[in-house]
């Protein structure tokens, strides 16, 4: 009798047990399809601009390029994150005052690992947003362009490479799958 209630208390205990997980399992799905909702990037790749021209790209674990520069220059970046078909993806800017604090529901950009003896690089931030530029069309027409920036910066002749992460508050959105190379070159 004792053994029947052990096999039945077993089984009981494995049923909740199993309920729970697919309870669970059901919550975490719910939250992840609400995490787009809230702001948060589902990128698999980027790209880095100098000057409007594409000099490094990462998509799916593959890249191509590198950032060169010479010592005592500085290289300003523009980063542009890709969707699952390799396109830019937008951000849309809604309108804003500028006179409130955005907190955490601003992405920033977070960059590591580079020897800073041969280069230095930064997130650029001015006035705590991403920067405008003007840039011409190809038909001759104005766009605006909100881009996220880095600042490279030569030091030292040499190689190095930084990790590029798209931060949302606490956590990466997205984390570059390779270092990104960095060559500076002497004058």
């Amino acid at each position: 009798m004792i053994i029947d209630y052990m096999k039945s208390f077993t089984r009981s205990s494995m049923h909740v047990l199993g309920l729970s997980l697919v309870l669970f399992a059901v919550a975490c799905e719910d939250n992840n399809d609400s995490s787009e909702e809230e702001g948060h990037t589902d990128a698999d790749g980027f790209i880095l601009e100098a000057n409007g021209t594409e000099i490094y790209r990462e998509f799916k674990g593959s890249t191509s390029g590198s950032v060169t520069l010479k010592v005592g220059a500085d290289l300003d970046l523009s980063v542009h994150f890709l969707d699952e078909d390799g396109n830019e993806i937008e951000h849309e800017e809604e309108e804003d005052d500028h006179d409130h604090d955005h907190g955490d529901e601003e992405e920033e950009l977070k960059v590591s690992g580079f020897n800073a003896s041969i280069a230095t690089v930064e997130f650029v931030e001015e006035d705590g947003h991403n920067h405008r530029k003007i840039s011409l069309n190809l038909r001759g027409q104005e766009e605006e362009e909100h881009a996220m920036m880095l600042e490279v910066k030569g030091v030292g002749a040499g190689n190095t490479s930084f990790k590029l992460e798209l931060m949302h508050g606490d956590h990466a959105d997205y984390t570059s799958t390779k270092n990104v190379p960095v060559v500076v070159t002497a004058n």
